[in-house]
């Protein structure tokens, strides 16, 4: 019988990519959204994908009794996967109170209900912004975590805490936090991809939306950073090599093969690119010339960061294997489908 997985956030950008390789991989999947980011197509799509359409629940977790007759509802879970957040960092130094309940009510409530109802493992979609602006690049998990620059950064940083502190006084749970750094692409087969609601805060889905005349142009945040362009850089990971780390993540717990009832690993290529390069990337692996403008920098935003993944590549056997180009047009490939674009 198949395990049964509980996906938070599951119709979101790296939910949907996780939910297809874990039903790929033989996983029952049950979502839970609210939808507040993302669209119910999804669910087609995943389907068309996988041939298999994952149970959807429709809730916002930080409604701590609707959450608790979820845990009832689907007593065969074994496990979760935590993606349901807000996660724009210019939007959190805006309306932090929202980013606080959200972000860190909703784990909360998770935990007791796995504490409840006897779900021992969980894996949390956490990020590098817990590393601030590191002294030292590239970053490792003994990187020392700094004062988040965005109160976005900063629920990262308390939700790990949250579980760390949690795990450590309740025998029964266990848990492996991972920390993205910034995924871009989308799905090859171009069903399933980024699409946020409104104006994108995302570089990529910026790019491709200019791409094809949704915005008149890309702006990129300040050009007097202390980098080779003087545009931020940032580790741009592949979102199906993203989702793959998940899969081994939730195998390692299942398998009780962690070292450590709370572990942690970057996620990341271990390269570090300049918004600049990452435009000219798209042009290179498109043809399509972009319009885009330098503005002030961004409240929020850091210099530089990229991941030292050797610790997750050789814990996980997990390694990030797509390039930048081959990525960037899977995300105008998405965003051209998206938009009836041939």
């Amino acid at each position: 019988m198949a395990l049964q997985i509980l996906v938070t956030g599951g119709t979101g950008y790296i939910g949907s990519h996780t939910v297809v390789e874990l039903q790929n991989a033989g996983y029952k999947v049950v979502i839970v959204d609210d939808l507040s980011n993302s669209s119910i197509d999804v669910l087609d799509n995943i389907e068309k994908i996988t041939g298999i359409k994952p149970i959807f629940e429709q809730l916002n977790l930080v409604d701590a009794e609707r959450t608790g007759a979820l845990f009832r509802k689907y007593p065969d879970l074994q496990a979760i996967i935590h993606f349901a957040a807000s996660k724009a960092v210019g939007e959190s130094v805006q309306i932090p109170l929202h980013y606080y309940r959200n972000n860190l009510v909703s784990l909360m409530n998770l935990l007791d209900g796995q504490r409840k109802y006897g779900v021992a493992n969980i894996v949390f979609s956490s990020s590098c912004t817990v590393y601030g602006q590191p002294e030292v690049l590239p970053v490792t998990e003994q990187t020392p975590r700094k004062d988040a620059e965005s109160p976005y950064g900063n629920t990262k940083r308390i939700s790990e805490d949250i579980l760390n502190d949690s795990i450590r006084a309740y025998p029964e749970l266990r848990g492996i936090a991972l920390r993205y750094f910034n995924p871009i692409g989308a799905h090859e087969s171009a069903l399933i991809g980024e699409l946020p609601l409104g104006v994108p805060q995302n570089l990529v889905p910026f790019i491709t939306q200019t791409a094809a005349g949704l915005r008149d142009e890309l702006k990129v945040f300040g050009n007097d950073y202390d980098t080779p362009d003087g545009s931020a850089i940032r580790d741009y990971i592949n979102v199906v090599d993203l989702a793959k780390a998940h899969v081994v993540a939730i195998e390692r717990l299942l398998n009780k093969k962690n070292k450590a009832k709370y572990e942690v690993f970057n996620l990341g290529t271990g390269e570090g690119l300049s918004v600049l390069q990452v435009v000219k990337g798209f042009e290179k692996a498109t043809g399509v010339e972009l319009n885009y403008k330098i503005v002030d920098r961004r409240p929020g935003d850091i210099e530089k960061i990229w991941a030292d993944t050797t610790y997750a590549n050789q814990e996980l056997g997990w390694k990030a294997e797509k390039g930048l180009e081959e990525t960037l047009l899977s995300a105008w490939n998405w965003e051209k489908r998206v938009r009836g674009i041939q």
